[in-house]
């Protein structure tokens, strides 16, 4: 089965952390974080020190690890009890980042949204980074080359995810504004989506709705 999602999209620094997480609070929503998924891992593991490698100098890592730690981590939640596919709902952040990851995860994925953070000043998402790097201790936010070459990896590469996806999807939220403002424009967006129909036996429930088949 393909797996329900709604990717959280934007520049670094747009503020995709911050939205997934508190929309990850919600019952029957699963935030997931591929960036937090790197810099979780032991540095003495392969997939961490292709992360350090890469993310250290602003880079992409590349495309199989990416998704074979989407992977992984898909199914330990699944294993776990954390996600539970036929009600549940991925917010995706950080994955797909290019067209080809985009590809990849064509079969995978039953996109309903995506909720694109955009910042038409770059210069507050450095300062926003510079920052974060600060409070959070990100080495891969640590210095203004990095963060520079960050953004322009986003422009370069990510930002043409976009045109992987029929334009209905994609809904244009100004991450300029405060969080909580940014938040009440992303709960106009999901609370209008289909709810997920959860089989029970003969019986289909889809929100506070039946259908009998």
């Amino acid at each position: 089965m393909k797996y329900r999602a709604i990717l959280l999209f934007g520049a670094p620094g747009a503020g995709k952390g911050t939205q997934g997480k508190i929309l990850g609070q919600i019952p029957n929503f699963i935030h997931f974080s591929c960036g937090d998924a790197f810099r979780n891992l032991r540095v003495d593991t392969q997939l961490g020190r292709v992360f350090m490698a890469y993310a250290s100098n602003g880079r992409l890592v590349p495309d199989e690890p990416t998704i074979e730690l989407w992977t992984r981590s898909v199914e330990g939640m699944i294993a776990t009890g954390r996600f539970n596919p036929e009600a549940d709902t991925l917010l995706l952040d950080g994955i797909p980042r290019n067209p080809r990851q985009a590809e990849i995860m064509r079969e995978l994925l039953d996109v309903k949204a995506i909720l694109n953070l955009f910042c038409p000043v770059m210069d507050k998402l450095v300062i926003r980074l510079q920052r974060r790097a600060f409070k959070e201790n990100r080495l891969d936010d640590a210095n203004i080359e990095t963060i520079r070459n960050r953004l322009e990896t986003y422009r370069r590469e990510t930002r043409a995810v976009l045109e992987c996806y029929p334009e209905a999807l994609i809904h244009q939220i100004d991450s300029t504004q405060e969080p909580l403002l940014v938040l009440k424009d992303i709960l106009k967006v999901v609370t209008d989506l289909p709810k997920p129909a959860i089989s029970d036996g003969g019986t289909t429930f889809s929100g506070a709705h039946l259908i009998r088949p």
